[in-house]
């Protein structure tokens, strides 16, 4: 059985495209087999993009991106913001990539990485549909990694089911941040936000 958070070579092709409209954003995105949501933007998805404070925003980084929607609509929303879209799945990066190329965006990119093990930049905004089935571990070190890699003042959006552990992130991202705020509860998603303080 193939997953989304792993690349499976073993997959046959069968691309597909979405027509994505949201926040007078417009993209058209291809996927494939093998990826995330790959024949509709999911809900989480949906209700994450409508939560975003882009205010303010210089750089951004969408971590777990799948073939890019939430990545390449930050971009699409803002050209004024350089936007890092990561994953593990090497096939998602493949598409991410075409995306970023077929709707003409130039302050983005793409890139394979295991979590934060090639990222090497701090942003001023971290969003993650995480991936739950790879397990809490994984999860967790997302949440950990942003908190790293966040400049001082900078957000962390996460989307997440609360029958797949919305109270238990919460629960890891206060010990973080010392903050986590529910912004909405929609259909059993939870959308959360945490705040990177600044240095005293």
């Amino acid at each position: 059985m193939s997953h989304y958070y792993i690349t499976d070579d073993t997959l046959d092709h069968t691309y597909q495209t979405i027509d994505f409209d949201m926040r007078n954003v417009r993209l058209i995105l291809t996927t494939d087999r093998g990826v995330f949501s790959r024949n509709y933007i999911d809900y989480g998805t949906k209700i994450l993009i409508e939560n975003l404070d882009l205010n303010h925003v210089k750089k951004a980084l969408d971590i777990g991106c799948g073939y890019g929607p939430v990545g390449l609509f930050i971009a699409g929303y803002d050209n004024e913001i350089n936007v890092v879209l990561s994953d593990v799945n090497e096939r998602a990066i493949a598409l991410a990539k075409k995306n970023i190329e077929d709707n003409h965006i130039s302050h983005a990119k793409a890139l394979v990485s295991h979590v934060f093990e090639k990222i090497n930049e701090s942003f001023d905004l971290i969003v993650t549909n995480p991936p739950i089935r790879a397990g809490k571990d994984t999860v967790f070190s997302i949440y950990e990694g942003a908190n790293n890699h966040l400049n001082d003042g900078g957000s962390l959006y996460v989307v997440i089911q609360k029958k797949q552990g919305a109270p238990s992130s919460v629960k890891k991202i206060e010990t973080l941040f010392g903050n986590c705020e529910i912004l909405v509860k929609s259909k059993g998603y939870w959308v959360l936000l945490a705040k990177k303080e600044k240095s005293s």
